[in-house]
């Protein structure tokens, strides 16, 4: 049947106000379970895949999708230009690794890293960057999602995508891995690939590591999932068991690999026996969250020399972040309930605390660490059942991205300060608009 409130309000492209509205109105359940299931076990992953997913993650994928307008996607993508157009600049390079630790400041040897995350809040007109992560999770999820989508009316069939669509972004996933490859210095083919992350098969996402290694063994690249420990390096290669380790996709969260467990990823990167990516130097040039401090103060960006135009996107959408110093405490603690608080090296929320909720015992912790204070901006909400009271659930956006150009576009949608997967109903969810607006 057709959806009268799509009809009404997709029109020619969708304006914010219409975009706002569906996500209100709008509960075509656009999730296939059976779909999901097939894509999980016998498309892209293997038998088992879709129980442990079940058990692990219950609540990973969203039946709703989240309705974006053209015009905010392509701020976004706007966005990412600009962050890269900068990070690209050698002043500001020099002033964010003077501050780094000192393996940032190694040369990785031609590696870009993969899977940038660019996180946006977007509410009404109002779009925000909230952070950017160097090793974002999810994207072959999205992949496997983008696969199980079905439309429920007329109105939404054109917005679902396409299965060549899914079968592009793995086709991107694959031609990153080798370009990181062949930047390194490599003419031969990549031949092999390390996921790493610590104790991998206890990891919320491990159902990903699994379809990341079917992906790879389907290109004729042999894969295996392994803890940092379970490496040794011999006669300048990494060794995983009898397996020489062409690359090492980093999946693990000691960004400086700086804890005894990651000695010999340490070693092999400094010493150029594998490729490594993400690597420490774009965690420190991008994800560090002083660098938002700098990238929305325009007397240090026309310092750096940033063009102008350029200044404009950044100041406009990403809110203004400043570094925590306990001078600043009685200013910053009268405006906390204006402010989000996040670690500069944190990941996954883990420590970061909206302002209106803290306790004076938190705020001295925050005093005493490594913390930036950003202007809050209110994320989007998605209205996911009509039964009254509705129900609605918060959302974020991720710009998943390579070399300055978005790759995919997903939501996150969820209950509570921040992201979290654990909220029934919420998860990732497809961007509906997304793919045919970048």
């Amino acid at each position: 049947m057709n959806n009268p409130v799509i009809s009404a309000c997709w029109g020619d492209g969708a304006v914010p106000q219409a975009v706002e509205a569906l996500n209100n109105e709008c509960f075509c359940i656009s999730l296939d379970d059976a779909a999901l299931r097939h894509a999980l076990e016998q498309e892209l992953g293997q038998p088992g895949l879709a129980d442990l997913v079940a058990q692990r993650c219950p609540f990973l994928f969203s039946a709703r999708p989240v309705f974006v307008s053209a015009a905010h996607l392509q701020r976004m993508a706007e966005v990412v230009r600009a962050v890269e157009a900068v990070v690209a600049l050698p002043a500001y390079r020099e002033e964010v690794l003077a501050g780094a630790p000192e393996i940032a400041r190694h040369l990785p040897g031609g590696a870009r890293s993969v899977f940038f995350g660019y996180d946006f809040h977007l509410a009404g007109d109002t779009l925000g960057l909230i952070e950017i992560n160097t090793n974002a999770g999810g994207a072959m999820l999205n992949a496997v999602l983008a696969r199980a989508q079905r439309a429920c009316c007329e109105a939404v069939e054109q917005l679902v995508p396409k299965p060549d669509e899914a079968q592009t972004l793995e086709a991107q996933i694959i031609a990153m891995f080798r370009e990181e490859w062949r930047l390194s210095g490599h003419a031969r083919p990549l031949r092999s690939v390390a996921i790493v992350d610590e104790a991998p098969q206890q990891q919320f996402l491990y159902p990903e590591f699994l379809l990341f290694q079917q992906l790879f063994e389907r290109q004729g690249i042999r894969a295996v999932i392994a803890d940092p420990t379970a490496f040794e390096l011999r006669d300048g290669v990494l060794w995983h068991g009898d397996l020489a380790i062409d690359l090492v996709y980093n999946r693990l969260t000691d960004f400086s690999l700086d804890t005894p467990d990651s000695a010999t990823l340490r070693t092999a990167y400094l010493e150029h026996a594998m490729v490594l990516t993400p690597h420490p130097q774009a965690h420190a040039l991008y994800a560090d969250k002083r660098n938002l401090a700098l990238l929305t103060d325009a007397s240090r960006l026309q310092a750096l020399g940033v063009p102008a135009a350029t200044r404009e996107v950044l100041l406009a959408n990403i809110p203004r972040t400043e570094v925590v110093h306990p001078s600043q405490a009685d200013r910053l603690w009268s405006e906390r309930r204006q402010l989000f608080f996040k670690p500069n090296a944190g990941f996954g929320s883990r420590a970061a605390y909206r302002g209106d909720k803290l306790t004076k015992r938190v705020w001295q912790d925050i005093l005493a660490g490594n913390y930036v204070a950003q202007a809050l901006v209110t994320p989007g909400e998605r209205v996911i059942s009509s039964d009254e009271p509705a129900q609605s659930l918060k959302f974020d956006l991720r710009c998943y991205a390579y070399g300055g150009a978005v790759q995919w576009v997903a939501a996150r949608l969820y209950q509570g300060q921040t992201t979290n997967f654990r909220t029934p109903g919420g998860g990732f969810a497809p961007v509906y608009g997304a793919q045919n607006a970048i």
